[in-house]
């Protein structure tokens, strides 16, 4: 999973108006672009383009080199809402920035936050908070960060699955269980704040070992769940699967990370397949008309283009990689 913490400094440029041409893959000289990203129809769902995002500089990078077929591709994502990932140094300024420029253009802000102690079992994004006291900090900072502004946030991918599958050592679950419950409760007290727990995906073939452990981690005070999380399964896989574990708990609506499942999951063999596969496609668009009153939304949580981690000749996990993003883009419906 990757760890993409807001750049203050781009917040405050959000919030004075101002767009960038960026002159490479996110770290060039600013400017204007010749057609800045722009917001979503509020109808079609409710989310924040953060105008400031990796794909907008990359697609203006190429505007700017007279690669229209490139930046047109970009564009595709660069357009998308995605979710904002918020670092663990700054959560409260993070929070403020982000749901601030959200508000000043109308939209709700998507925020995925991702510190859980001892995070990914020592993968590609292990770390995390220290221990549960850091992490009850670190959450009551993003809840003042948010205040009563509106944002829905994704809780902690794979916090709980990782509990389920023994990946995460068994004398951490105690720790992690409270530091879940306490994060939703606190979040969920916020006026405007939707919180959506992380719970796994389609690929997990045993759905039912995770009604109880979701139950003690808060499921049944969040406003749902979400599944598929940086993952590739299918849609229709991924709404199958949420409405098997939904029944179990009490009929709780769900969202899908569709950012990257266009081609379904990746089946060409070798180690982690969730890993920076190729021939992967953008999926749906972000949007909350899904046509299915259990299908909360469909949006874009993993930003796409950003890697999974030092796999497949990737960067380290959360870094923009314009090769990738251009593969995803060009093997979409979009």
């Amino acid at each position: 999973m990757p760890v993409a913490a807001a750049v203050l400094a781009g917040a405050a440029l959000l919030l004075s108006g101002c767009s960038s041409d960026g002159g490479g893959d996110g770290d060039g000289d600013r400017g204007r672009t010749t057609r800045p990203v722009g917001q979503r129809p509020a109808d079609t769902g409710p989310f924040w383009v953060n105008p400031e995002g990796s794909a907008a500089r990359q697609a203006a990078a190429y505007e700017k080199d007279g690669r229209k077929d490139e930046a047109a591709q970009i564009r595709k994502i660069a357009e998308q809402p995605v979710g904002e990932w918020i670092g663990p140094d700054r959560p409260e300024q993070e929070a403020r920035g982000l749901t601030e420029a959200a508000e000043k253009a109308g939209r709700d802000a998507l925020l995925v936050l991702y510190n859980i102690p001892h995070r990914d079992c020592g993968q590609f994004s292990r770390g995390g908070a220290a221990d549960g006291d850091a992490y009850r900090a670190w959450i009551d900072g993003v809840a003042r960060g948010i205040g009563d502004r509106r944002a829905t946030v994704v809780l902690e991918p794979d916090a709980v699955l990782h509990m389920a599958d023994r990946c995460t050592p068994e004398q951490f679950h105690e720790e992690r269980y409270a530091a879940l419950r306490g994060a939703v409760e606190t979040l969920t007290a916020l006026k405007n704040t939707k919180v959506y727990l992380d719970a796994g995906n389609a690929g997990w073939s045993h759905p039912d070992a995770l009604h109880e452990p979701l139950r003690r981690s808060g499921a049944e005070r969040a406003d749902g769940f979400a599944v598929n999380v940086s993952n590739f399964q299918t849609t229709e896989a991924s709404e199958a699967y949420g409405k098997r574990l939904s029944a179990g708990l009490g009929g709780k609506p769900f969202v899908v990370d569709t950012s990257r499942n266009g081609r379904g999951p990746y089946t060409g063999g070798g180690k982690d397949p969730w890993c920076n596969p190729p021939g992967r496609g953008l999926g749906e668009a972000p949007t909350t008309r899904t046509g299915d009153p259990k299908v909360a939304a469909y949006l874009w949580v993993k930003r796409p283009g950003e890697s999974d981690g030092t796999c497949r000749g990737g960067p380290r996990a959360g870094q923009w990689w314009p090769e990738y993003a251009l593969g995803l883009a060009r093997r979409s419906a979009l």
